[in-house]
């Protein structure tokens, strides 16, 4: 690829990036070849607008190593006076034949997963907290390294 080439590359993504004017955090963190039980990915947030609401949403980048059709997280938001509030979600990350869903043209899928809508942010500081719960078929322990996750992020946006 030559330097023209690129440059008109480069330009294309920074005007995609440029209108994403709904954007107001998006933070990635890398968790190597393959993502621990135990590790915790932590995002500390903004300070918002308490007045707004907004939409949350927790970002995978995952391969062709991953290999389960399913994604558990757990997610807890710790917020102002103690309080932490704890979810167990689960999102579909593959098709019935197998296929990453998500967007991409290489072999590198990015799923956008929606986490909560219309929330409102008192004053104060906040952090998320992610890991991973997927557990093998007719296994109690969840699985020690999961293989294919490469960057897990945390997605902020306006509702207006």
């Amino acid at each position: 690829m030559n330097l023209r080439t690129s440059l008109i590359l480069a330009i294309i993504a920074l005007s995609l990036f440029a209108c994403d004017k709904k954007r107001v955090f998006d933070d990635y963190k890398t968790v190597g070849g393959g993502w621990d039980k135990d590790s915790v990915v932590s995002f500390d947030l903004p300070e918002l607008d308490s007045l707004k609401t907004y939409n949350l949403f927790v970002n995978i980048r995952d391969n062709d190593k991953y290999q389960f059709n399913n994604l558990f997280l757990i997610v807890s938001m710790e917020q102002p006076k103690g309080v932490v509030k704890v979810d167990t979600l689960e999102y579909e990350m593959a098709d019935a034949e197998g296929n990453l869903l998500g967007e991409g043209f290489s072999d590198i899928k990015e799923s956008k997963l929606f986490y909560k809508e219309n929330v409102r942010f008192p004053k104060g500081k906040y952090k998320v907290n992610i890991r991973q719960a997927v557990r093998q078929n007719g296994k109690v322990a969840g699985v020690d390294k999961l293989e294919g996750i490469t960057e897990v992020g945390f997605r902020i946006e306006s509702t207006k």
